[in-house]
C-alpha cells in the first residue's frame, strides 16, 4: 500500500489540567470526542484507519471506506475520531462491539448503526507535509478541505472564544463528549506527545466494593483494581466499574486492609453467578472476557458487601463508568444500601448535530 507519509504517526496527545486556559490569542478550543482516536491515510485508492496504537481498524468499520475515498483529496493524511452517533448522543458502547473477530458480524452491526467521523487536524495534503505548520494554518486548509463535507464526514467545530469554549463543556456532556481540547495555535503537530491541554468532567459517587482484582505482579502481592457496584431501582447491585488509581505502596497495603473482607464473601454474594457463561459472554459481569485482550486475565476476588469508597468519575456511558474511576476516601460512615444510581448527577442530553453548527 502506497501512502502519503510512513505509517504508523502516533497521534498527537493532550495533558489533563483543572481549567480551560483563559489566555487570549493562544489557544484554538474545541469539543473533546469520545470514539476511537484515527489517522486517516488517503493515496488513490489506498486507504488506511490506523488507530491510537498503530494498528489497522479499517476492517471494524468497513462502512466508511466509500464516503472517505469519495470526500477526502486523493492524496491526505487526516488526524479524527471514529464515533457512533444514537439517540441524540454518542454511544461508546457500540464502538466496542465493532472489535469483533467475524466479519459477518461487523458487516451487521456497520448496517444498524453507521459510524461517522469527526476530523479536527490535517497533517498531509497533495504533496504537502503539513506537521511543522502551526496549527492555525493547518486548520484552514482542514476548513477548504472539509467545506462540503456530507455525513458521516464531519470537521469539528472550533472557537477561539473562551466563554464559547465554556458553554461546551456544560451543554454537550449530555451528547456523550468528553469535555474540550485546547490547542496552541502556533504549536506544531507533534506525534505521540501531550502538547494539547484536556479538561474533562470530574464528579464523586459512593459505591460498594463488591470484589477486586489482584496487580499483573502477582495473587497476594498487590491490588490490581477495585470493583464498583450500585444499587439499581429494584435493589440489584449492578457491576459499574473499576477504580484502579493506587499507588504501588497502597497496592500492597490493600492487600492486608481487605483481607477481612474476604472471609466467606461468595456465600449470598450479589455477583455469585459471574462464572456463568452466558454472564460473561454478555461482558456485564466483572468475570467476563475483555473483548481488547482474550489473554487479559479478568478473574476477581469476591468481598462481603460491606465495604463503601468515595470515588471520582467523569461521567456514565449508560449505566457505568466510561472511564477508570479514582481513589478519593473511604466511607465507613455510610451504609453499602444508600450506594444508589439516584445519588449520580442526570445531564440532560443535547442533540449532537447542532454541534456541528456551531463554532466561530
Amino acid at each position: 500500500m502506497a501512502l502519503p507519509l510512513p505509517s504508523p504517526i502516533l497521534p498527537m496527545l493532550a495533558k489533563r489540567v483543572d481549567e480551560i486556559p483563559s489566555v487570549s490569542d493562544v489557544w484554538s478550543f474545541e469539543p473533546k470526542w469520545d470514539g476511537f482516536r484515527a489517522v486517516i491515510f488517503r493515496n488513490g485508492d489506498d486507504l488506511l484507519i490506523q488507530s491510537r496504537d498503530g494498528k489497522p481498524l479499517d476492517r471494524y468499520f468497513p462502512e466508511l471506506r466509500e464516503p472517505l475515498l469519495r470526500q477526502l483529496p486523493e492524496q491526505c493524511v487526516l488526524d479524527g475520531e471514529v464515533v457512533i452517533a444514537r439517540d441524540g448522543g454518542l454511544d461508546f458502547d457500540a464502538l466496542t462491539l465493532r472489535i469483533h473477530p467475524a466479519a459477518t458480524r461487523v458487516k451487521m452491526l456497520a448496517e444498524a448503526s453507521p459510524a461517522s467521523v469527526v476530523f479536527f487536524d490535517l497533517l498531509q495534503l497533495e504533496g504537502r507535509d503539513l506537521r511543522d505548520e502551526p496549527f492555525h494554518l493547518r486548520r484552514a486548509d482542514l476548513e477548504r478541505v472539509l467545506a462540503k463535507a456530507e455525513a458521516p464526514l464531519h470537521l469539528t467545530p472550533a472557537t477561539k472564544d473562551r466563554a464559547t469554549a465554556q458553554d461546551w463543556f456544560k451543554r454537550f456532556e449530555g451528547a456523550g463528549l468528553d469535555g474540550v481540547i485546547a490547542k496552541a495555535i502556533s504549536g506544531p503537530y507533534t506525534p505521540d506527545k501531550r502538547t494539547m491541554l484536556k479538561i474533562k468532567h470530574e464528579r464523586d459517587c459512593d459505591c460498594v466494593v463488591a470484589g477486586f482484582r489482584w496487580h499483573k505482579d502477582g495473587d497476594g502481592v498487590a491490588i490490581g483494581s477495585l470493583l464498583l457496584g450500585l444499587y439499581s431501582g429494584v435493589g440489584k447491585l449492578q457491576h459499574v466499574g473499576v477504580c484502579a488509581s493506587f499507588t504501588a505502596a497502597k497496592r500492597k497495603e490493600l492487600v492486608e486492609f481487605l483481607a477481612p473482607y474476604r472471609e466467606d464473601a461468595l456465600r449470598d454474594h450479589p455477583w455469585a453467578d459471574w462464572a456463568d457463561e452466558a454472564a460473561q459472554a454478555s461482558g456485564r459481569m466483572p468475570g467476563g472476557q475483555s473483548r481488547w485482550n482474550a489473554r487479559k486475565d479478568l478473574s476477581w476476588q469476591p468481598m462481603r458487601i460491606e465495604l463503601v469508597v468515595e470515588v471520582a468519575y467523569e461521567h456514565m456511558q449508560g449505566d457505568r463508568f466510561r472511564h477508570l474511576a479514582h481513589f478519593r476516601r473511604w466511607r465507613a460512615d455510610k451504609a453499602p444500601k444508600d450506594c444508589t444510581y439516584e445519588q449520580l448527577e442526570v445531564v440532560p442530553p443535547h442533540e449532537l448535530m447542532s454541534i456541528f453548527s456551531e463554532g466561530t
